[in-house]
């Protein structure tokens, strides 16, 4: 490293105001605070000294997907092999799942780090970071088949609607990812119905030296039934889904949503180093057992209430996306609030709304609108609260 930090000290002169690439400072900035720490000083006093600054920050969210992202790419594969019976081995189904989702990740990054950094370079600012996090979750909330020139498109409206034109990272009102999610739902929605998933199937007809013809072309595979396609325990026994199955995460869903438990270890991540809230994640599944077990009383469903934290995008999007400083409320009651309208409401899309099976994308989305009221009545509460203790007084 001490090689690379000589190298990019003997070119940086190039790329400052002046220089040869003057022009692409921003980009050249850019790269160097993602490798290194900035080596900027403050020349007056500060009142904050901490080596870990945002892009630090974003790395330990994105290190913190890695166990979703590597678990979507097994069960990617996993899901392949069930389906058509090809009997392979771990590394077969990893190997598999990998040459699927890695296009979905070039695509997201290609698009949106381009976009950025042509944003960057035209208002001269420095390049923002938090597309980091965006380009890591986006592959992890789609399909794995949707078509790459679809996500294209969704990548470059979240970064540029979503983000761009409120002023950068920290300025956005509303989750990216989950914007490029919305965006591929309602423009697209064959591709997004969340009660089904591709399954591959050219794999199988070429081992077997097979052409199954389906029209005038060669089968690529099938549509298969998530969990949320039969959300009874009648429908999940029929389909031989159990709990464990959807814990583990060995079902039919998006690519990073599966595996609760591969989730809990990116919560564990972002708990410990204290990136995320836990208040938020805490009163989501309040909020969401709460409401399944209405449900569950009131005979909406004959699932007990705590099937709907381990279902569909539910626990992800409690520990990744519900707990984006960002968009989420910033008062420590807020927090409480906030988590548990967004558990609560995205139950109750799952339970009254028989025309959409998952409720957590449109119930974070709804509450980064409402984050900011939320705030500003829990602090015009304390303010009052207060003001009526120093009369008394």
């Amino acid at each position: 490293m001490n090689g690379l930090r000589k190298y990019i000290d003997k070119i940086k002169p190039n790329f400052t105001k002046g220089g040869k690439f003057g022009f692409l400072q921003s980009t050249f900035e850019g790269f160097e605070t993602f490798l290194f720490v900035p080596d900027t000083v403050t020349k007056r006093g500060t009142h904050v000294k901490d080596s870990v600054d945002l892009k630090r920050l974003l790395i330990i969210v994105v290190l913190a997907l890695v166990p979703a992202m590597l678990f979507g790419m097994w069960n990617v594969g996993y899901q392949h092999d069930a389906a058509f019976g090809l009997g392979w081995g771990f590394w077969q189904m990893f190997w598999y799942g990998l040459v699927k989702v890695i296009p979905l990740y070039l695509v997201s990054y290609i698009v949106g780090l381009g976009i950025e950094f042509v944003s960057a370079q035209l208002k001269g600012h420095e390049i923002s970071e938090g597309y980091l996090v965006s380009g890591m979750i986006i592959p992890l909330i789609v399909p794995v088949d949707v078509p790459l020139w679809m996500l294209a498109i969704a990548v470059a409206f979240a970064v540029i609607i979503g983000k761009e034109i409120f002023g950068g990272t920290g300025m956005n009102i509303w989750n990216p990812a989950l914007l490029a999610r919305a965006f591929l739902f309602f423009s697209y929605p064959s591709k997004m119905s969340g009660d089904t998933v591709w399954t591959g199937g050219v794999a199988r007809y070429m081992a077997e030296g097979k052409a199954y013809a389906c029209g005038n072309g060669i089968v690529d595979g099938f549509s298969g039934a998530t969990p949320l396609a039969h959300p009874t325990l009648e429908g999940l026994q029929n389909a031989g889904t159990s709990f464990m199955d959807l814990f583990i995460g060995t079902v039919p869903g998006s690519v990073g949503e599966t595996s609760v438990i591969a989730i809990l270890i990116g919560a564990a991540i972002l708990l410990f180093t204290g990136v995320a809230s836990w208040k938020i994640m805490f009163s989501s599944v309040l909020g969401g057992l709460a409401v399944g077990y209405l449900g569950y009383f009131c005979g909406a469903t004959d699932l007990p209430g705590y099937w709907q934290l381990v279902m569909g995008g539910f626990a992800f999007g409690t520990v990744f996306m519900a707990t984006d400083p960002v968009t989420s409320a910033q008062t420590e009651c807020g927090k409480w609030i906030y988590g548990f309208l967004v558990g609560a409401l995205a139950v109750t899309v799952r339970l009254w709304n028989p025309g959409y099976p998952e409720g957590m994308m449109l119930a974070i989305l709804l509450m980064n609108t409402f984050a900011p009221l939320i705030d500003h009545y829990v602090i015009s509460s304390s303010i009052r609260r207060r003001a009526k203790k120093v009369k008394i007084a």
